[in-house]
């Protein structure tokens, strides 16, 4: 049941070159030109009907797939009323060329990507752009590229290496969306209309392959352990119906700002960032706590050298901003199963300019929080909302509008198959054993498969390795990276029994 294909039938280093050979004479273009269109996620761009970018970027990409004309590939983009569309592929199980021949797995392979993109952000490099896509040194800067506009490209690659070699796979079906960005509520429609009683579209799915997750270096392959839930809305306090003189009215009329400040001590501790109820945290699984020593030993300080601290001279000697803690271990925890506040953007405030002696009438900051795995993002908001505008400071008007919600994710145990897959998959085409990683990020998709599917193998990895910045400014795809991660996806897909 787990006997490894015979050389003959899998050659790593042939698989390996035929890829690369892909990536270079076709799949950098192709997401050259995938960065250049602005598909911004609908919550960045509520007329993306009308701009029509997304629909670009499906459209492209279907086209290319049908033109790799892979033996017995289907391909579709579906469409429901008012819904950013999905792409749908699927590949039929193959015994391949081997003798005596391989029977196939039963199940299916279930492929996930996503092509809608974060926003511009501000801060590029002055000869980088987000829709200005740029190769150099083996790095294609621009929105969208690695987060996550080459999954769907690499996966076809992946596909079309194994019938090259005529290596025997499972049924393959994929799933690719379009409002990922924006926390994919469009994309549990789809995936019920897949899986309608009597048409079953996506089958048994016994391994789900997402590539839209990160990586701890470009040395190894990555597996994600878990995933970050998120719990975002905006706060918002008001104190007066128009903004008012402030030498007449100031130290009388409250500020919405401090009142706001006010607020957020509630839910922070603003001297160590630690989130006080107690309800937003949770215990590390023992594994998951073996698996992050083991990484820590592996990465050591770059876990947190990696990012681009702010520096400054002090009196001729360099210095840097500093991290929360400089261990590894509680670096690599803190990122992935401890909860945490970042205020992502700001209302009320007028720019430098324009910032005249006006007392504001009121004050809004948007609140991402980051939650550990096993906390229910659901929960979360509502109890955010009752912290937050219970017993407003002065009476003032306080309100907090929950902007959407995403439990956590944690793997289920990897199937001994798996482990020794991955780990074979890294030898060859990295020359070191798979990695073990929890995120900080979130991708809602793998909690509803989880749940959808709770005895499947999830082999979550992706491209975001250090300093690739997704979502920030000069976001970049790890081109040599990729190409293995892609050759490794491929040898994957070979070996489940």
């Amino acid at each position: 049941m787990n006997a490894r294909i015979p050389p003959a039938v899998l050659n790593a280093a042939q698989l390996q070159s035929e890829i690369d050979h892909a990536w270079d004479a076709d799949l950098v273009q192709q997401l050259t030109d995938y960065i250049r269109i602005p598909a911004k996620s609908p919550m960045f761009d509520p007329q993306w009907a009308e701009h029509g970018h997304i629909d670009a970027v499906v459209r492209n990409a279907a086209d290319w797939v049908r033109a790799q004309k892979i033996e017995g590939l289907t391909i579709e983009v579906i469409r429901l009323e008012g819904r950013t569309p999905v792409l749908f592929f699927e590949v039929p199980a193959s015994s391949g060329f081997e003798e005596p021949p391989k029977k196939p797995s039963t199940q299916t392979v279930l492929m996930y990507g996503h092509l809608d993109k974060q926003p511009e952000f501000t801060g590029w490099r002055a000869d980088l752009g987000p829709w200005t896509p740029k190769y150099e040194n083996g790095k294609l800067y621009g929105r969208g590229g690695a987060d996550d506009g080459y999954a769907v490209y690499a996966s076809i690659t992946a596909i079309a290496a194994l019938k090259r070699q005529g290596a025997a796979h499972p049924r393959i079906v994929g799933l690719i969306e379009s409002c990922e960005e924006s926390g994919s509520y469009d994309l549990l429609p789809y995936v019920d209309a897949l899986r309608a009683p009597g048409n079953n579209r996506l089958g048994d799915v016994g391994l789900v392959i997402c590539l839209d997750s990160g990586a701890g270096n470009y040395d190894q392959l990555w597996l994600t352990t878990s995933l970050r839930g998120m719990a975002g809305g905006v706060l918002k306090v008001e104190v007066l119906t128009e903004g008012v003189h402030s030498g007449d009215a100031s130290g009388l009329v409250p500020s919405s700002f401090r009142i706001l400040r006010h607020l957020l001590d509630r839910l922070e501790d603003s001297q160590t960032g630690h989130l006080l109820p107690h309800s937003f945290h949770c215990e590390v699984p023992p594994e998951r706590l073996a698996q992050a020593r083991a990484t820590a030993a592996i990465l050591g300080d770059e876990l947190y050298k990696r990012f681009p601290w702010a520096h400054y001279d002090c009196e001729g000697s360099q210095r840097l901003t500093l991290p929360t803690t400089t261990d590894p271990l509680q670096a690599l925890l803190k990122r992935t199963w401890v909860p945490t506040l970042s205020v992502t953007g700001a209302s009320g405030l007028p720019d430098f300019q324009n910032a005249g002696n006006v007392l504001r009438p009121y004050t809004a900051f948007k609140l991402s929080l980051r939650l550990p795995p096993l906390v229910d993002a659901g929960l979360a908001v509502q109890q955010l909302k009752t912290l937050l505008e219970d017993n407003a400071p002065y009476q003032a008007r306080v309100t907090f509008e929950g902007g959407g919600s995403a439990t956590g994710w944690n793997a289920p145990e990897t199937a001994p198959w798996l482990e020794r897959a991955l780990n074979t998959a890294s030898r060859a085409h990295f020359g070191a054993d798979c990695g073990y990683i929890g995120q900080g990020g979130t991708i809602p998709l793998m909690g509803l498969l989880s749940k959808g599917f709770p005895k499947a193998q999830m082999m979550v990895c992706g491209v975001l390795g250090p300093q690739s910045n997704a979502h920030g400014p000069n976001e970049f795809l790890h081109v040599p990276y990729a190409k293995k991660l892609t050759a490794a996806v491929a040898q994957v897909l070979a070996q489940m029994p």
